[in-house]
């Protein structure tokens, strides 16, 4: 996960910046992020299916080798100068669809490794493995960017996905995932995980605030770029170091979670950490006229440290709400729900374009601290989780 994911980051800081660059457009950046997610919300269930039905460090093997091979395409035709914005944004597409794959196997992976009681530890250091790869993606890829150019960084985030696949050669399925393993078939699995939702409307209350996060919080990162070149005129170095503030925050975050293993849980604090989520970035919408370059990366720090642990909450609380042969398809209940995320890639990218970076942080902040309070007040279900 450390080397898969500093080709995820680094992918995100070249596409960012070699969209802002054909386009001069933080819409069209923000149409860019939202083709890396699109995908999402239409493969997670099968992806789910797929991930309880076969090995899946096999299919965390193929996803890896698959988006090696997008990015290096990406990477030929920058370095030939024919890259234009359309093969950018189809080839970004065919990422995110392995990338769901990846996603739903590497939750339920997780569980066949460390079973149910060492869940949430388990994901928590899986997390900060991620977010020191996107540190080092991040710094890596902006630095590559700025001395060589976006068509050198598309060779360096192949390298890492490639390497990330590599690295599982030797791993193997753990005998619970044989032993849960469903034998139905693609269409009746998926029938049995819907049938499990509307059976516990906690399930769909969690994937649907799982989805608050993505288009509301996490969509803030598709304005990074604009917020380095224009706002911060910090350039690609920047950039980089923008998205490693994101790692960072991550990492403290999971920190606190690591050190306090499985005693750390429960829809309460779910909630509670998205209105902290939420009220970070109305912070940093007001954070480059008031603190400056540094003050942002402090901000950025905190919010993301709050976007680490909803993240680890959601997936954690989807895994444990479900019985053991619908693991993989949990983890595709949560990709489905990431997978609006161009929702809130294209909404936040509109409002820069209208109104300015800072009016489309704010409000998108206060869009999800406003939903965590509705759900505290109105889903005591999802409160006792």
């Amino acid at each position: 996960m450390l080397l898969n994911s500093i080709g995820m980051m680094g992918e995100v800081v070249v596409l960012g910046w070699l969209t802002l660059e054909l386009t001069d457009s933080p819409f069209l950046v923000g149409v860019a992020m939202g083709m890396r997610a699109l995908p999402l919300f239409f493969v997670g269930a099968p992806a789910g299916a797929l991930a309880d039905r076969f090995p899946r460090h096999r299919l965390l093997m193929v996803t890896g080798v698959g988006q090696a091979l997008t990015a290096c395409t990406l990477g030929t035709l920058t370095l030939l100068g024919l890259v234009t914005l359309t093969p950018v944004l189809l080839l970004t597409l065919a990422a995110g669809v392995l990338r769901g794959v990846e996603h739903a196997a590497r939750q339920s992976y997780t569980h066949d490794v460390v079973g149910g009681p060492a869940l949430v530890h388990g994901l928590a250091v899986l997390g900060v493995a991620m977010r020191s790869g996107w540190l080092l993606g991040s710094l890596g890829v902006g630095a590559i960017i700025a001395r060589y150019g976006s068509g050198v960084a598309y060779f360096a985030v192949a390298a890492g996905f490639l390497a990330g696949a590599a690295a599982l050669a030797a791993a193997a399925a753990p005998a619970p995932m044989a032993a849960g393993r469903t034998r139905a078939s693609l269409w009746r699995s998926m029938g049995t995980f819907y049938t499990a939702v509307r059976a516990d409307h906690a399930l769909l209350w969690l994937m649907l605030l799982t989805a608050g996060a993505e288009v509301l919080g996490f969509a803030h990162q598709a304005l990074l770029p604009s917020l380095a070149r224009d706002v911060l005129k910090s350039g690609p170095e920047g950039l980089g170091v923008l998205n490693a503030a994101r790692s960072v925050g991550g990492i403290l975050g999971l920190v606190v979670v690591m050190t306090r293993g499985s005693t750390l849980g429960g829809g309460a604090l779910f909630l509670g950490v998205l209105g902290t989520f939420g009220a970070s970035l109305i912070v940093l919408g007001v954070a480059p006229h008031v603190v400056g370059f540094a003050g942002v990366v402090l901000v950025l720090i905190v919010a993301n440290a709050a976007g680490a642990l909803a993240d680890l909450l959601a997936q954690s609380l989807l895994q444990l709400s479900v019985p053991s042969h619908l693991r993989g398809q949990a983890g595709g209940a949560w990709v489905v729900a990431i997978g609006l995320a161009p929702v809130g890639q294209l909404q936040i990218g509109a409002l820069a374009s209208l109104f300015g970076v800072s009016i489309a942080l704010g409000a998108s902040g206060l869009a999800l601290t406003v939903l965590a309070g509705t759900a505290a007040l109105w889903l005591p279900r999802v409160r006792r989780l």
